[in-house]
């Protein structure tokens, strides 16, 4: 079988700005090593720090929201899988794919379990502990969970949101498969020019300013950790580094304090592997955090929470400091900034983690596997995931006259003006 698939993203990914880029291009690099054809469709504008999708030889396309133009590329482009990023792109366009192409294979990208990460915001907001059952109560949840239901498989990032899934909510492992951040060897490797720890200076935090918890850490430092931190490291300094800062963002930037924002890194690699520390202590979040790989191939240290650890190093030692407690947290970043073999042994937890953790020869093949199994007896998979049918058949209808109703809403708008 020829394979075609068609991957219908939130956004036009772009790798130099988040983590999710990164995973995207990940993804559609596998894709293409398989020498599938692969389209990337998106109803997102693109930005000037877009991928260029050409030089993977990826076609691309608009598309409109609540728009039967969709149906025409569909039929037209003919897809044997479908990759939704995000379940919201499941909600807008997966009816259209279950009526126009019946037997193609869907797929959804989960990134991150976005409910998950919004229910912890929650809880943070509300000034209370974070437990499961308040993500059960969530409406985002089932929303998610409906999407999860809907598709023959769904990837996910992290270990941690696998067991989470399976236990709390019941979705049979069938259904998902684990697929982390794929790295191959160049990125794993050691840089050659990688600096010293006499050579480094400084503690670093870098994060898309679009993404709410890098919003909080930024915040959370400036005002909670780094002013006792100083305190300690008085010759340090804080730099800060996120793609999409607003002036409210840069507004934070206290030199007299030595701590700095700076928006947008040109290069991050270059920003992460001057900083002798990467200071990161989120209070929430979901998935896998993508600055931390960028500071593990750069040798450098990391500092976080337990939110910030989620997934990331199973049973290996972490390649720094994970600590809940801000005094405990501000002690141990102390200790490992000053202690030169403290230091070094962290980078080299780091250098084991991307190798035992995230090569790509690890998953790559459990994902072919996994999809010419599904697609070997398709009809069997989904008569067996008969709540997923349910959802599809309901859900869909629902979904469907309510896109339908918009688009003549439209026209009748667009026919007045």
């Amino acid at each position: 079988m020829i394979q075609h698939i068609l991957v219908i993203g939130y956004v036009w990914p772009e790798p130099n700005s988040s983590a999710a880029g990164t995973r995207m291009l990940q993804l559609l690099q596998f894709f293409r090593s398989q020498k599938w054809k692969v389209t990337f469709a998106s109803p997102a504008t693109q930005s000037e720090f877009a991928l260029d999708l050409r030089q993977l030889e990826i076609a691309s396309q608009t598309i409109q929201l609540n728009d039967s133009s969709f149906d025409e590329f569909l039929k037209n482009t003919q897809p044997t899988i479908v990759l939704f990023d995000r379940f919201m792109m499941e909600e807008q366009f997966g009816w259209r794919v279950a009526e126009n192409c019946p037997d193609a294979l869907r797929i959804l990208d989960t990134e991150d379990l976005h409910s998950l990460r919004k229910a912890r915001h929650q809880a943070i907001k509300d000034g209370i502990d974070f437990h499961v059952e308040q993500l059960k109560r969530y409406q985002l949840a089932q929303r998610e969970m409906a999407s999860i239901l809907r598709c023959d498989l769904s990837l996910l990032i992290s270990e941690v949101e696998c067991e989470l899934l399976i236990n709390d909510f019941n979705i049979d492992s069938s259904l998902l498969l684990y697929l982390p951040f794929l790295l191959d060897r160049e990125s794993r490797a050691v840089q050659k020019n990688i600096p010293t720890y006499e050579e480094r200076q400084h503690l670093v935090m870098i994060g898309n300013f679009l993404h709410a918890p890098n919003r909080d850490v930024v915040l959370h430092l400036k005002k909670n950790v780094w002013p006792l931190l100083r305190k300690k490291l008085p010759k340090a300094e804080m730099h800060v580094y996120g793609s999409y800062a607003k002036q409210e963002h840069l507004q934070w930037n206290q030199p007299k304090e030595k701590f700095f924002v700076h928006g947008r890194a040109e290069d991050a690699s270059e920003v992460i592997k001057k900083a002798k520390v990467l200071l990161a202590p989120l209070r929430f979040g979901a998935g896998l955090k993508g600055k931390f790989i960028d500071a593990m191939q750069n040798g450098t240290p990391c500092v976080t929470t337990n939110v910030g650890v989620e997934g990331m190093h199973g049973d290996l030692p972490w390649c720094g400091i994970v600590s809940d407690a801000i005094e405990t947290l501000v002690t141990e970043t102390v200790a490992l900034y000053t202690d030169k073999q403290r230091w070094m042994q962290a980078q080299q937890n780091g250098f084991t983690i991307l190798e035992k953790r995230f090569a790509k020869e690890l998953f790559e093949e459990k994902l072919l596997e996994k999809i010419r199994s599904l697609q070997n007896d398709l009809q069997a998979h989904r008569t067996q995931n008969f709540l997923g049918s349910m959802l599809q058949l309901h859900t869909s209808k629902s979904t469907k006259y309510m896109s339908l109703w918009i688009e003549e809403k439209n026209k009748l708008g667009n026919n007045k003006s």
